[in-house]
């Protein structure tokens, strides 16, 4: 699996998932339970992953929606 986005943005990561799944791409979340850890105040990114094979076809996905792939 590769690294798609990290974000500390919550509303970015459901986006960017309900894109993909539309699109058939398998999505996973990491950083879910540090970012509920640090108490939500949103200074730990969650980061997005893809398979490998998937990443170049999620990135052309989240940038034709608009989706900021950095930070």
């Amino acid at each position: 699996m590769e690294e798609l986005l990290r974000t500390t943005d919550i509303t970015v990561i459901p986006l960017a998932r309900s894109l993909l799944e539309d699109q058939g791409i398998d999505s996973f979340e990491l950083d879910v339970n540090m970012s509920v850890l640090e108490g939500s105040i949103g200074i730990l990114p969650r980061r997005l992953m893809v398979r490998t094979d998937d990443l170049p076809r999620a990135r052309r996905i989240l940038q034709d929606f608009g989706v900021s792939l950095e930070g």
